[in-house]
């Protein structure tokens, strides 16, 4: 599994890199460049990365994998209750998942706590945020397709459920730059859609 996790981290890195290596066409080259903003921290993938279905499940015990959201960007947000930049992180995520149309975006906040929804939902509680619906993933089964050494994580999938962006650290989300970065990856996954129904009108 080590093995398996430092050649992930090693694909994604050169993957960043490559991207990095031509900005004209990376989303990223879209959002301003500002060194003191935690959003430039994101990498953006030159090649999206596939994903096998790993599943995890809501408060109510339904099992779900990422294949459910097809169609949309998709924001995964990893967390615990121990990891304080973490928590630090939930109120403006908070905010950042009400701003996009759910038809066109899902956020995933998912917690790998060991006591899973009887040790997150008391928390967010104390939090005053008891209305905040984290996803559960106590095993880390989704270790097997994400490095989760080191959190807060957050992962971006295409509409194709394909990885196109990463960070491994804290975010403000709050930054605008958070939000035109997404609104990019939407616009971009619409016109994928778009093209795509037009070749089969054609064929």
């Amino acid at each position: 599994m080590k093995l398996l996790q430092s050649a992930l981290l090693l694909g994604l890195s050169l993957l960043a890199f490559a991207g990095s290596a031509n900005p004209d066409t990376s989303p990223k080259s879209m959002v301003k460049a500002n060194p003191d903003s935690t959003v430039d921290k994101i990498n953006i993938l030159a090649h999206g990365f596939p994903l096998k279905p790993v599943p995890f499940t809501d408060a109510q015990g339904n099992s779900h994998d990422f294949a459910q959201y097809r169609g949309k960007i998709v924001l995964i947000n990893m967390w615990a209750t121990w990891c304080p930049p973490c928590v630090r992180e939930l109120p403006a995520l908070q905010r950042f998942g009400k701003k996009f149309d759910p038809s066109k975006f899902a956020f995933l906040p998912i917690s790998i706590d060991q006591g899973g929804k009887q040790q997150v939902v008391p928390f967010l509680s104390s939090l005053g945020m008891p209305e905040f619906d984290s996803f559960y993933d106590p095993e880390m089964a989704l270790d097997a397709i994400f490095p989760l050494d080191t959190i807060p994580a957050t992962f971006i999938l295409d509409g194709n459920g394909t990885l196109i962006a990463f960070v491994r650290s804290f975010v403000d989300w709050d930054d605008p730059k958070a939000e035109t970065l997404i609104n990019t990856f939407i616009e971009k996954e619409q016109q994928r859609q778009t093209e795509a129904h037009a070749e089969v009108k054609s064929s």
